[in-house]
């Protein structure tokens, strides 16, 4: 508050100084004659009782709104530390509502182990807008995407709620430099990835076909550890759900594959 009203100090001298500046050029005599006449009528006018009421009145409406100025100007200004009067959030993105529920080891575990899982299909599925030959895999690259990519952003809310850690990149807590292939959940090396990326084509279609259907396979075995072990409800319902959208999806991976 006393920084407040060490601040109004120079709006109201500022004010002052206009007024003063406006009566004299107002008020502006023109020779000395002028300004004796002026005095003496000031001083006879100043006499009287209504004159003083009325000095009264503008003393109290000219300090009125000079505050209401002051404050005005101070609202609208910074304070001393630079501060918006108004900031805006610096994250527009709304977190992931996470329901109430005891969880234990094995539901940590599940959400860090498909966070990164999820991320790989979804990069794998990324590469099929430009390598694929046959619409029909670049539409279940689609769906792949849009399925996993809102299960990420929920599990990285449960993780974050619990003040677990969230894995980074798509292989997490876990380095797959020295892996042959799908020895963690389904997993494809770095290789492999480098591999596919280098595909085009009718190639393309079969490499992805193959390593997404033992992606999957890895995902389905995941979701179902967790549907046994784990205890917070809404991870195990999301098992569930993986479970029944990805074994569906490894049937039809089959019959393209097989080309039926």
């Amino acid at each position: 508050m006393a920084d407040a009203a060490y601040g109004l100090w120079p709006l109201v001298v500022l004010n002052t100084l206009l007024f003063i500046v406006f009566a004299a050029s107002f008020f502006r005599p023109r020779s000395r004659r002028d300004w004796r006449a002026m005095g003496a009528y000031r001083r006879q006018i100043m006499k009287t009782p209504a004159t003083r009421a009325a000095r009264r009145r503008t003393a109290l409406t000219v300090a009125a709104a000079t505050l209401v100025a002051g404050l005005t100007l101070t609202g609208c200004g910074d304070d001393s530390s630079g501060t918006p009067a108004t900031t805006s959030p610096t994250n527009t993105t709304a977190p992931a509502t996470v329901e109430p529920g005891a969880h234990n080891r094995a539901d940590v575990d599940f959400a860090q182990q498909m966070i990164p899982h999820h991320r790989q299909a979804i990069a794998m599925s990324q590469m099929a807008e430009s390598h694929a030959a046959t619409r029909s895999v670049k539409e279940l690259a689609d769906q792949i995407e849009k399925a996993q990519e809102p299960e990420i952003r929920t599990m990285t809310g449960w993780l974050q709620a619990w003040g677990e850690q969230v894995p980074e990149g798509m292989y997490g807590m876990h380095d797959t430099d020295g892996m042959d292939g799908m020895d963690d959940g389904g997993m494809m090396g770095r290789q492999q990835m480098m591999d596919l990326d280098h595909a085009s084509s009718r190639n393309f279609d079969s490499m992805f076909l193959t390593m997404m259907i033992q992606h999957h396979e890895g995902a389905v075995t995941m979701a179902k550890a967790e549907q046994q072990n784990g205890a917070y409800g809404p991870a195990k319902d999301l098992a569930d759900q993986i479970i029944k959208t990805q074994t569906a999806e490894i049937t039809h991976m089959r019959d393209i594959l097989h080309g039926s």
